[in-house]
């Protein structure tokens, strides 16, 4: 497998010359700083192509052969009048990519909010700090700090009881941190900064669309872009809902089997497919995640080989764990992808670019200053762990 790693651009903390040193030959990466539906141009692209290949002789290349993501601007997810020059845009972007000979592009199709934690530095019984999902303070956000309407609806008593319980413990710090957590942005997302104001205004969008008008949306958009990306020789790879599943009223249509097969029939073309992330699938203990790598291998052009750990039986409340430790098979899912890619290596086929994500925050990057989920240290730690799988597995194939 090739092993990449995110990177967040020039004021990324963690700079190229360490991302040399952790084992990673290939960049994965975005224009960052261009807003949602304004489209790439081949000369920004090639910019930043540059910054990250051109490299001294006396040290090791890298590439960048990933981008994560083109954001998909909201009024495509709702269809909404004018649109289309939005996807128009979008287009342009891949065109853009391609020029420059960049052609595996990972995407997502969540409505308003990107992928969602509470806490952004949740203390792990090792000392590390870890991402966390805590059901209870997401419903304690959702019903008594946005006070949306028909919230109540949405969260079992139990869990209301508990959010209660838990916001009127809230310090007002705490109240107006866990809001940022939730709707400020996080690195990586592909979504605009909210106040609590257009934050509303935005949900209220969303009031006559459900998963299925979502998933009408999805589709419609695939079928333009995707014969763009068949004659470019572009890999489209959408990115599973994080979290799989339904958050403040907001439909989500990408979290389990049925969605997958559903969107692979509907746009059968090799270039609609998957980046196969095994945290945001293993949140729902209804998804066999080894199993969904061996039913999509063909699908797969892009890994995210992290894990997450439910914590609470019947709860929605999740961490991120350690990236052998979480509640997926690790190495199932490696033996799925190592699997496909001797079929890929047979037919002449690109193999499977993946990354590490979501790293503890741990040791001296503890107290740093570090984009939550992205420090170097817990990546590299989950890096070497999945290079350690892939060689045990390879000698393994090799002896029989």
């Amino acid at each position: 497998m090739r092993a990449a790693w995110r990177w967040f651009g020039p004021n990324d903390p963690v700079k190229l010359d360490d991302i040399r040193q952790v084992g990673a030959d290939e960049i994965v990466t975005a224009l960052h700083d261009v807003p949602a539906g304004i489209p790439w141009t081949p000369e920004a692209v090639a910019e930043r192509k540059a910054l990250i290949e051109t490299t001294p002789s006396s040290l090791k290349p890298l590439k960048w052969t990933v981008v994560e993501s083109i954001p998909v601007h909201d009024d495509v997810k709702r269809a909404a009048p004018g649109h289309e020059r939005y996807v128009d845009a979008w287009i342009a972007s891949l065109e853009a990519l391609a020029a420059n000979d960049i052609r595996v592009i990972c995407y997502n199709f969540m409505p308003v909010l990107d992928w969602t934690r509470s806490d952004l530095g949740w203390q792990l019984p090792s000392g590390a700090k870890a991402l966390r999902f805590d059901a209870d303070a997401i419903a304690a956000f959702d019903l008594f700090i946005l006070q949306r309407e028909g919230a109540e609806v949405d969260w079992d008593s139990s869990t209301r009881t508990r959010a209660a319980a838990l916001f009127a413990d809230m310090s007002p710090a705490a109240r107006a941190q866990l809001t940022a957590n939730i709707i400020a942005g996080l690195p990586g997302g592909m979504t605009g900064t909210h106040t609590l104001e257009t934050f509303r205004a935005a949900l209220d969008l969303y009031r006559t669309i459900d998963r299925k008008l979502l998933r009408a949306n999805l589709i419609r958009f695939l079928e333009r872009v995707v014969p763009v990306a068949d004659q470019l020789g572009v890999k489209l790879a959408i990115h599973p809902d994080d979290p799989p599943f339904d958050l403040f009223g907001l439909p989500r249509c990408n979290s389990i089997m049925a969605d997958f097969d559903e969107l692979f029939a509907t746009v059968p073309s090799r270039s609609n497919g998957i980046t196969f992330c095994v945290g945001s699938l293993g949140v729902r203990p209804d998804n066999d995640v080894p199993g969904l790598a061996c039913r999509y291998a063909d699908r797969i052009h892009f890994a995210h080989l992290r894990d997450t750990s439910r914590e609470l039986s019947g709860s929605r409340t999740f961490h991120e764990a350690e990236h052998l430790q979480g509640g997926s098979n690790m190495v199932a899912v490696v033996d799925a992808l190592l699997s496909e890619e001797r079929r890929r290596a047979v037919a002449g086929d690109e193999l499977i670019p993946f990354r590490p994500d979501h790293g503890h925050q741990m040791l001296d990057d503890l107290g740093k200053t570090v984009n939550p989920g992205y420090s170097c240290i817990g990546r590299m730690k989950g890096l070497a762990e999945i290079r350690g799988i892939e060689a045990a597995l390879s000698y393994a194939a090799t002896r029989g």
